[in-house]
């Protein structure tokens, strides 16, 4: 037995308060009675209704994805593009990804179709490490280094502080690896951080989120998570 308002979000309704909202309304019936009451629960043979029209119940999928480069991190694109999805088959439930990484990002995405998972990794007060790998123009000085673990302005906001360390300075070429440790999920961060402190990021992978990484997969490559690894996630989040 589950909720309404999630069986709702996960079969793509709304998002678990709007689907809240649509009960409150009385626009949601099961089995032909009219629900008004937050908190009630159905099981999988129950006929659910949206102003008169069934859902669709899908079973929750949660995908982990080596995100190739020059991919965007959507379902479709009208320029005919590659999307996230176009790696993920035999999977017929309606997956999305959680979050984006920039055309030119690679690495770890996550996908679903559970509207309240995505909802509650992408909200801003779930802080959850996101660890990223950059290379980037010149050899940033420690007083630069600790601008970033001080937090800088971008968009007029200031970043929280992350955690920084250099893998690699090569003089020769004057570029520079850093591994960059942050929890929000603005858009374009990494590389706005970067050009605050003066070195345009050239190269971004997202190597870690959370406790997940992505081990010996390749560009492209895929996985469910396990139900260990949601339910850590969902308490990971949830905990903070």
């Amino acid at each position: 037995m589950e909720r309404l308002q999630k069986v709702l979000a996960h079969a793509g309704v709304a998002s678990r308060r709007k689907s809240e909202d649509l009960i409150l309304a009385g626009r949601v019936s099961v089995n032909g009675i009219k629900i008004t009451e937050l908190g009630t629960k159905v099981n999988a043979n129950d006929l659910i209704e949206v102003d008169g029209v069934p859902i669709y119940k899908e079973e929750p999928k949660y995908i982990l994805l080596y995100k190739p480069k020059n991919v965007i991190s959507a379902v479709s694109d009208d320029k005919g593009r590659e999307v996230v999805t176009d790696y993920i088959h035999l999977v017929n439930e309606r997956i999305y990804p959680i979050g984006r990484l920039d055309y030119d990002t690679t690495g770890l995405l996550l996908l679903t179709n559970d509207g309240e998972f995505a909802n509650l990794l992408m909200h801003p007060k779930y802080q959850i490490d996101k660890v990223y790998v950059a290379k980037v123009e010149g050899i940033p000085t420690m007083e630069s280094i600790k601008k970033l673990t001080q937090g800088v302005v971008i968009d007029g906001k200031q970043t929280t502080p992350a955690r920084v360390s250099i893998l690699q300075q090569n003089k020769n070429q004057n570029t520079s690896v850093i591994e960059l440790t942050i929890h929000e999920g603005w858009n374009h961060q990494v590389k706005k951080m970067f050009e605050a402190i003066g070195h345009p990021v050239t190269k971004l992978k997202r190597e870690k989120f959370g406790f997940l990484d992505l081990g010996k997969m390749n560009p492209g490559d895929w996985r469910e998570l396990t139900a260990f690894e949601v339910n850590k996630l969902t308490q990971m989040a949830k905990n903070v």
